[in-house]
């Protein structure tokens, strides 16, 4: 055969800045058969008619389509099949915007709660009053001498595949007032997650306004430092 306007599949990767491996991904495939394969070395050739295609499969990359829907594309070509693909990928494209946007959210969240917790005094206990807000807890009997403790209470109050407990709020500890009353302060009775309204405006997670069980007084909230 004529290899005088076939081109070397490591030419193509070079011209198309397409690596081999994915060329050779292509045709295993169906999505390129090269022109020419030699039967003595087994190398791929490529001829112009290739080059078309390799074009629209670079271009429809480029707006990250999948390469089964190019391929789709490439056996039912016509103008309204593309525009139902541009119009689909478009949505995709959005929807991972709005994605990337709450990952950037929650990133300046916990920016700014690690900001919060250097200015935090150590080894010193606040009496803090808050306001009204959602919480979910757990009643376990806990002791807790340090924070892999609380790691087992902490998955069952991760309910929801939505988001990760790290992003929704605050844990704390709760004693009850019988055992507060008689000193017993080297356990804890509850552990909760205060729920940050900001996520809960921002998630799929279904919550109902909650009062503190009438047996839990006092809490102790621990700020997650990562």
């Amino acid at each position: 055969m004529d290899r005088k306007n076939l081109f070397p599949i490591g030419e193509v990767s070079k011209l198309f800045h397409i690596s081999v491996s994915s060329l050779r991904h292509y045709e295993h495939i169906g999505l390129l058969t090269p022109e020419y394969i030699s039967s003595d070395s087994g190398y791929r050739y490529y001829g112009t008619e290739q080059f078309e295609v390799l074009n629209t499969i670079r271009y429809l990359r480029a707006l990250d389509m999948p390469l089964a829907e190019i391929e789709d594309f490439l056996k039912n070509k016509d103008i309204s099949r593309i525009e139902e693909k541009l119009l689909h990928q478009k949505h995709a494209v959005l929807k991972k915007q709005q994605e990337l946007q709450r990952i950037e959210q929650k990133i300046n969240h916990r920016l700014n709660w690690l900001r919060d917790a250097q200015s935090v005094p150590l080894d010193t206990v606040s009496l803090i009053e808050l306001p009204s807000c959602r919480i979910v807890w757990v009643d376990a009997p806990l002791k807790v001498h340090g924070s892999l403790d609380m790691e087992v209470p902490i998955r069952k109050l991760d309910q929801s595949d939505a988001e990760a407990v790290v992003f929704l709020g605050k844990v704390g500890l709760g004693i009850s007032a019988e055992h507060l009353q008689q000193s017993k302060v080297n356990r804890y009775d509850s552990i909760f997650l205060i729920l940050d309204q900001y996520w809960i405006k921002r998630t799929f997670i279904q919550v109902k306004p909650l009062l503190f069980p009438k047996h839990f007084v006092y809490g102790c909230v621990f700020e997650a430092v990562i």
